[in-house]
């Protein structure tokens, strides 16, 4: 499993990153804001912890902002702001889950525990559109208008990613990682392959939907023009 932790106090850090090695967590730290920002839209995460008093970028806004761009990993806000009016904004803005400061690293763990082996569905339930779109990621389902076709289990992965960041260039392994895992070895040409069925998809529902290559980087899917 990775985590974004993003905290600044760097003792903090350190001592809990001992803690998630043992657990076998893949770990990236951040000790500011636009650091954790940056990281959260360049890779994918099983989950990530923000501090809520963060320099440059304090962790509401952070959290705001990736869920605009349809993040939707379960994050976890960590502060010493214990009034139940702050849990409630919290949440309010996305969060999954709370905690306050100072907490003992096993309860932090336990968190981790319970909100990773909630369902898929319950953390993005529902239908995902966009433009005459819809992927049904329960069904593994595509449809446009009164076309429906199935996909596998990898296309379906790749759809739910580019469905959940229409417009936006997806790099490479951003792809991967989110379709195949972060540790998979996976040939990059398995990738492109992928995407050649989807866009063979994409054509047969007949929809102004298309994915783009952006070379040297990555793919987008964005819509054509109207027919």
């Amino acid at each position: 499993m990775r985590i974004l932790f993003v905290e600044d106090d760097k003792d903090l850090c350190q001592a809990l990153l001992i803690h998630f090695k043992s657990q076998g967590y893949d770990t990236d730290i951040c000790n500011n804001g636009t650091d954790g920002l940056f990281y959260a839209l360049q890779n994918v995460y099983d989950l990530m912890i923000l501090d809520r008093m963060l320099p440059e970028l304090d962790g509401l806004t952070l959290l705001n902002t990736i869920r605009k761009r349809g993040i939707q990993t379960p994050v976890i806000l960590a502060t010493a702001m214990d009034t139940l009016d702050d849990k409630i904004h919290g949440l309010d803005e996305g969060a999954d889950d709370y905690i306050t400061k100072p907490f003992a690293p096993e309860e932090l763990l336990a968190r981790i525990r319970a909100l990773t082996r909630r369902p898929r569905q319950l953390q993005a339930p529902g239908q995902l559109v966009w433009k005459d779109l819809s992927f049904d990621p329960q069904k593994l389902e595509l449809s446009c208008g009164e076309n429906t076709l199935s996909l596998s289990k990898k296309e379906s992965g790749l759809m739910e990613y580019f469905m959940k960041n229409p417009e936006q260039c997806l790099k490479r392994a951003m792809l991967l990682s989110y379709v195949w895992g972060a540790d998979a070895e996976v040939e990059d040409g398995n990738l492109d392959n992928y995407i050649y069925f989807l866009r063979r998809r994409l054509r047969a529902l007949k929809t102004k939907v298309k994915i783009t290559t952006v070379h040297g980087v990555g793919y987008k899917m964005e819509a054509g023009e109207e027919k």
